[in-house]
């Protein structure tokens, strides 16, 4: 047994430091205190790291947010298109149509007459 009644291995005794109870009490209040440091470091870094993170989050949100607006503004504007698109091929479809009958067809009509003429008429 040691000197404080308890049983302590013998390498632990060798590196033990060989001072008074005064300043042992040092010692630790020293130690303590370099801890409490070292502890209210970590905390302030941690701190800065979490302010830092949601900083970037807060950046992050807003991009997406304009991301997803601008998305939905082009999904308007797609579909406005689409309807203009398909406006425009009923046109288009109506002017073949009109096309076709008002001046193929006749062309067509008069050609065909002309060619069943009978061979001794002649101008």
């Amino acid at each position: 047994m040691d000197e404080n009644g308890a049983d302590t291995p013998e390498q632990v005794i060798k590196f033990a430091p060989k001072v008074g109870p005064r300043s042992y009490d040092t010692l630790v209040e020293e130690a303590g205190e370099a801890i409490i440091a070292k502890l209210q470091k970590a905390a302030d870094l941690s701190n800065e790291n979490c302010d830092r993170a949601m900083t970037l989050a807060h950046k992050l949100s807003m991009q997406l947010r304009a991301a997803e607006d601008r998305v939905n503004q082009l999904e308007a504007e797609v579909e406005l298109l689409r309807d203009r698109a398909v406006r425009a091929e009923r046109w288009l479809q109506t002017i073949q149509k009109e096309i076709e009958e008002k001046l193929i067809a006749p062309r067509s009509a008069n050609a065909t007459q002309q060619t069943s003429l009978p061979q001794d008429a002649k101008c």
